[in-house]
């Protein structure tokens, strides 16, 4: 039999390779970046074209290259940075494997420009698939420009799998936004479409933050900077009131080299534990910088993943250094010395304290309980006092009267005392009569005698006359045949949202309502790529928004639902919503925005309903096709029955 084993073709070979380093173009960008930076470069220019799918091009006033390294450059595992095995242990540059610009000459159309500042005339080359096609003397500037062109022009099952051009441009911002904040002493600008994104003058790490991140945090930014023997530790955390749902804005880099360790990002949280809430996530931009030989970065192609040689201690740093810094910040705070204007006006303050007054204060018995001796405590009785005895609320006399009037008093959407006194004797009996009542319908229970009912979707009966009650301003209290079912208000609304929502995306576009004032968004550049992206489903959604500027939009319209005033805010917790699903593959983006609006739009706990408001909620949520639960799986109420009941109390 013939022989089966055969060596690949380089060309092969090397596009195999590649897919291990370029996975998409912001994995170019990486790469061509990080070059830039080890060139010694002070200005790094960064060109995109068509979510770097046309070209990606980065233009760097380094140090150049030879003609020989310029040919050398495109060879596998051709580096300049290992000489010997020990070399791979004390690295400090960025690149140094060798295999970026083999990878991406094995995948795109490539055209580079260098040229050293010793040389009179620079280099060109042209390479395509691994193969130079042209290589001459050139007039070129000192430094490197190096474009790639046609991703994945030879591999078209590779090129398929790309996503939209705003989700390639996100990953290609993040990717420039890690760069940026690890070398704030270098000029970077990324252009985008023609439209330049960034434009970042070398300056503080501070000043590279507020740049990249948001002008919003200068002022919201707490130093964290220790130094050991072992390793030291600078950088910044956001204060407590920065905190999001999401965890992007979060950053660790080891030697200036961005990484990601979800071990070390536990020791941020355990810092901040107590200081935010469980579900949300801190602000931080954190550097290591300790000993090469303490770290591995060589255990993933693209070093984002590395071992360090003993992790507790710089777990233990890391969460000390942080902790400290909290420390500081929370023990001497910013003080406001600025008087509120109305407080101002008040006669206490712009009136004189006369001899007069002075006396008829002193004379008070609220100033003689608090001056005289062991007085502090004594609260002088009057005539005047509502308070009721608390035995009132157990005599029997008194029970029925009291808690109705207390029952009348908190649902203050019905009419007078007497009519609220009458509409509840009217549901006790209500309920009395459908205690015994059929209730031989078989459900799936959850617990002993209540269910979700989450095997069947038709709506129960509910009558249209029936007194509603909300309970702790969260739950619907609403009488059925055969007990009563406690709604969740918020699930309910997600769940009605949702359903209409789905149905305008499938044509029937949501009636938006024109802002009289119309509202500005300037957004951080990732953002507003973000945003940009989501366009298209927001104006069917009942949104009108269009570009304003750099990273800038004008809100022109919102849906009737939200209420004039909040679209500045209502967009930037979509954004924030959207993105808390970013890493669920199973969702399209269109469905990560539907359930987000959904969950951002819908009423929170804690939110009082009118009498009607609460009708129309149960009438909507029982017209949906699928009203029992969320599109998350949550139950959107739950029903007690008649067995239930009797169980609870012995009957």
């Amino acid at each position: 039999m013939a022989d089966i084993i055969n060596l690949l073709p380089d060309n092969i070979a090397n596009q195999i390779a590649a897919g291990e380093v370029i996975q998409r173009p912001a994995s170019a960008v990486k790469e061509l970046l990080e070059n830039a930076v080890d060139a010694g470069a002070t200005e790094i220019k960064l060109i995109i074209q068509d979510a770097g799918k046309s070209l990606v091009q980065v233009i760097d006033n380094g140090k150049g290259m030879s003609e020989t390294d310029a040919r050398m450059c495109f060879e596998r595992h051709a580096t300049s940075k290992i000489r010997n095995i020990d070399d791979l242990f004390h690295i400090r540059t960025m690149g140094f494997r060798g295999e970026a610009l083999a990878s991406i000459a094995a995948v795109a159309q490539v055209e580079l420009k260098t040229k050293r500042a010793d040389d009179e005339t620079g280099t060109f080359i042209e390479i395509e698939n691994s193969v130079v096609k042209k290589q001459e003397p050139v007039a070129a500037a000192n430094g490197t420009s190096i474009a790639m062109k046609n991703l994945f022009f030879n591999v078209p099952a590779r090129r398929n799998f790309l996503k939209s051009n705003a989700a390639e441009m996100r990953h290609i911002v993040d990717e420039f936004m890690r760069i940026a904040l690890s070398f704030p002493g270098i000029f970077f600008s990324l252009t985008g479409g023609g439209q330049q994104i960034f434009h970042l003058e070398k300056g503080s790490l501070k000043q590279r933050i507020v740049q990249v991140l948001g002008q919003h945090y200068n002022a919201r930014l707490v130093t964290v900077q220790e130094k050991t023997d072992y390793l030291n530790i600078y950088g910044f955390v956001g204060k407590p009131d920065t905190a999001k749902k999401t965890r992007g804005d979060q950053y660790f880099f080891v030697n200036n080299r961005f990484i990601r360790s979800a071990y070390l990002n536990h020791a941020v949280m355990s810092a901040f534990k107590e200081m935010i809430p469980a579900d949300s996530f801190p602000l931080y931009a954190l550097f290591i910088d300790l000993d090469p030989a303490q770290v591995d970065i060589n255990v993933h192609p693209t070093k984002q993943e590395i071992k360090f040689e003993d992790e507790k201690i710089v777990y233990a740093f890391v969460q000390a250094a942080v902790k400290h810094a909290l420390a500081q910040f929370s023990i001497t705070p910013t003080l406001e010395f600025d008087l509120d204007p109305g407080i101002q006006q008040l006669d206490a303050v712009n009136k004189p304290f006369t001899e007069d007054k002075k006396e008829a204060a002193l004379s008070s018995d609220l100033a003689k309980n608090f001056t005289q001796k062991n007085q502090a405590h004594f609260i002088q009785p009057t005539d005047k006092s509502e308070l009721k005895h608390w035995k009132d609320f157990f005599e029997p006399g008194n029970q029925s009267e009291t808690s109705n009037r207390q029952w009348a008093n908190a649902n203050p959407t019905s009419g007078g005392n007497g009519e609220k006194e009458e509409k509840f004797e009217s549901l006790l009996d209500q309920l009395k009569k459908q205690n015994g009542g059929d209730n031989t319908s078989s459900q799936a229970s959850l617990g002993s005698g209540f269910s979700p009912l989450s095997t069947r979707h038709q709506p129960l009966a509910i009558d249209d006359n029936a007194l509603l009650f909300q309970l702790h301003s969260t739950y619907i209290i609403a009488p059925t045949a055969r007990g009563f079912m406690l709604i969740h208000q918020q699930l309910a609304h997600e769940r009605i949202l949702y359903e209409r929502f789905v149905s305008a995306t499938n044509g029937k576009s949501i009636a938006t309502q024109r802002s009289l004032f119309p509202v500005t968004l300037q957004l951080s550049a990732s953002d507003a790529v973000l945003l940009q992206e989501l366009t298209t489903d927001l104006n069917q959604l009942g949104y009108l928004i269009e570009p304003f500027g750099t990273n800038a939009f004008v809100v022109q319209g919102t849906p009737a639902d939200v209420s004039a005033g909040n679209e500045k805010l209502a967009i930037e917790s979509l954004l924030e919503q959207f993105k808390h699903f970013s890493s669920d593959l199973k969702f399209s983006r269109r469905e990560k925005l539907i359930r987000s609006l959904a969950w951002q739009q819908a009423i929170k706990p804690g939110t009082s309903l009118s009498l009607e408001e609460m009708r129309v909620l149960t009438t909507d949520l029982f017209k949906c096709t699928q009203p029992n639960v969320t599109a998350s799986g949550n139950p959107t109420y739950i029903e007690f029955k008649k067995d239930y009941l009797e169980q609870l109390f012995k009957r």
